[in-house]
């Protein structure tokens, strides 16, 4: 069972790079359950999948060498869907309907999470290089949280000049 999360019901085996795969199923996945619960539904699910990854990949990866195999992306799931709570969030308070979540926002949560995933800045890289089942977690969580806030930066860049 714990395999199955991890690679998150066989998106972690798609190839090339199974990351960026577990997050574009993570991206339709996350549109999905907006479109049935709005924001507070994709928030929810993001605690649950969060809380089930870290339990799941300390309990697949025990007494791995490495820790962080590229067929476990159910870290790219809840990273990403932390991204799409940001614009998510903002539409919600905007009081737009749950057919409205226009691509340049889960567009730009994706790209900038696939980013700041890869190039792992700061925070990111510190927990990715901890090596262990909880850095796994940790590290997508901070690309996830540094591509909502980017997400949201480039939404008001592009929008408030529109209204000036």
């Amino acid at each position: 069972m714990e395999r199955l999360l991890c690679i998150w019901f066989g998106a972690g085996l798609l190839k090339p790079a199974p990351g960026t795969w577990g997050s574009a199923v993570a991206v339709a996945l996350g549109l999905l359950l907006y479109r049935i619960g709005h924001f507070p539904l994709l928030a929810v699910a993001t605690l649950v999948v969060t809380v089930i990854g870290f339990w799941a990949v300390r309990r697949y990866t025990a007494g791995m060498t490495d820790p962080d195999k590229s067929e476990i992306v159910i870290d790219e799931v809840a990273g990403q869907w932390l991204a799409l709570c940001f614009p998510a969030a903002g539409f919600w308070l905007m009081g737009l309907g749950v057919d409205n979540f226009p691509y340049p926002g889960w567009v730009a949560a994706f790209l900038f999470f696939r980013l700041f995933d890869i190039w792992k800045p700061w925070l990111v890289g510190r927990a990715d290089r901890r090596g262990d089942a909880p850095g796994v977690m940790i590290d997508d969580l901070w690309a996830g949280l540094f591509a909502g806030i980017a997400t949201m930066i480039a939404a008001a860049a592009f929008h408030i000049p529109m209204m000036l």
